[in-house]
């Protein structure tokens, strides 16, 4: 029996390695140049690029300590947040603020927080030197990042939010207005409905890929959470992305996410998207909350707690999601108890078993052979299994105890290891034969992976 702990280093730190392509082998999963497959977890929260807080200016956010948070779970992956509002209420009716903003706040005249207007012509060279840095210095990590373009949530939910927005014409010196009927909400933002709305954003949209698009380490997402309103505005975005990259010399993944409230994942597996993070909802009993479906290769899923909770998620829901060939993402509230409702506290422990759940995934990912790797129901009698008949098994047992693997395929001998999720235990048990179903019992309590390699 030994111990693996979030932290164990399996070596040095290696840069991420890209630009990702979706993997020809198997395309549940983005592949690097060599075509090796990278699967992609990891733990974001909301003011990873902008600082936000209840004091103006916001604390700075503290990324080196981000990043140290990250590599100590072994993650590798994360949402790089935007945030559109520059200021807006909680659920308790207090003043979040926001900063800094991709336009300078240069006027003349004032905004209706009582600052200078944003310039919607030019553009805030510090806000890209530090997204440029921010995606440097987590690429040194081994951390891929998706630029996060827009942030379609706010602008629905949040509390004065379209008083905060830098498309509301008494905002900005420009004279754009992002709600032409006055409805005080600012929807059209994110949808095609106003084009000198789409140019500026189109402005901003190729500054970014001036910024970052020639490092490695890159994807990019539409937008968080925009309505399902939005659905042409993002396909025009995704494939504004994709030619303005085609005059590039890399070419890096765009992803659409679940369109809150009331989107379909259908719109995401129509899009021309790589790759998609869904909502709850999936037919024929399944549902990526407790039962997620096998992933069939039509798009990258990165399986997302934040649209499936808000916050929230489990250790099962980890595993479950590793096994059916997805890659999974955690909403982290990081340092505060939610969204920026109450003070930041510290890490709340109760979320380490997700956390640390999505490291472990990682630490097996990269031991098995994932170009091969294909989910399956019937191979294990849990009905949770990551396979390459013949050659390896990662099954997992929600209930523990035992379990009953389809070895039909195996010609030789099989290693045999446990390994507990909950204590972070690895167990070796004797080598057993191919050739039909065997039954194998968990050594220990909960539930448990089951990992099979042939000798």
């Amino acid at each position: 029996m030994c111990a693996l702990t979030a932290g164990a280093a399996a070596g040095g730190v290696r840069p991420a390695a890209g630009p990702l392509g979706v993997s020809r082998e198997n395309p549940r999963y983005f592949a690097d140049p060599g075509g090796g497959i990278v699967y992609l977890t990891g733990a974001h929260t909301w003011p990873n690029l902008r600082d936000m807080g209840h004091t103006d200016p916001p604390a700075p956010f503290d990324w080196p300590g981000y990043l140290d948070f990250l590599t100590e779970r072994h993650h590798n992956f994360i949402r790089l947040w935007s945030w559109d509002l520059a200021r807006h209420l909680d659920e308790s009716g207090e003043v979040i603020y926001s900063s800094p903003f991709p336009w300078p706040r240069s006027g003349p005249g004032e905004a209706l927080d009582g600052k200078p207007r944003f310039d919607l012509t030019r553009f805030e060279q510090s806000y890209f030197d530090r997204l440029r840095q921010r995606v440097q210095s987590a690429g040194r990590r081994g951390i891929y990042v998706s630029i996060m373009l827009f942030e379609g949530w706010g602008v629905q939910f949040a509390g004065e939010a379209w008083a905060g927005h830098p498309f509301n014409a008494a905002n900005n010196t420009n004279g754009l207005d992002g709600d032409p009927d006055g409805t005080g909400k600012g929807l059209a933002v994110c949808t095609l409905e106003v084009p000198a709305v789409t140019r500026v954003q189109e402005a901003y949209v190729r500054k970014v890929i001036d910024s970052a698009g020639d490092l490695d380490n890159v994807l990019y997402e539409i937008s968080n959470e925009a309505g399902p309103r939005s659905t042409e505005w993002q396909y025009h975005m995704i494939r504004f992305i994709k030619e303005y990259e085609a005059t590039k010399a890399k070419q890096h993944p765009v992803g659409m996410t679940f369109q809150y409230q009331g989107g379909s994942n259908q719109a995401l597996f129509d899009s021309p998207a790589d790759w998609i993070s869904p909502n709850p909802d999936a037919a024929d009993g399944y549902n990526y909350q407790e039962n997620p479906p096998p992933a069939d290769g039509r798009k990258v899923i990165l399986c997302d707690t934040d649209h499936l909770w808000g916050i929230g998620g489990n250790q099962a829901w980890v595993w479950k999601t590793f096994c059916r060939g997805m890659n999974p993402l955690f909403m982290d509230p990081y340092l505060h108890d939610t969204f920026y409702t109450r003070p930041a506290t510290g890490l709340d422990p109760k979320w380490d078993p997700v956390r640390n759940g999505l490291g472990y995934t990682r630490r097996f990912a990269e031991r098995m052979d994932l170009a091969k790797a294909r989910p399956s129901e019937q191979i294990a009698s849990s009905g949770y299994c990551l396979a390459a008949p013949g050659v390896e098994y990662l099954v997992y047992q929600p209930e523990g105890g035992s379990v009953t693997v389809d070895l039909s395929a195996v010609s030789g001998q099989m290693a045999v290891e446990w390994f507990d999720p909950s204590r972070a235990q690895a167990h070796t048990a004797g080598p057993v034969a191919g050739g039909g179903t065997t039954s194998f019992q968990s050594p220990f309590v909960g539930d448990a992976v089951l990992y099979l390699k042939r000798r």
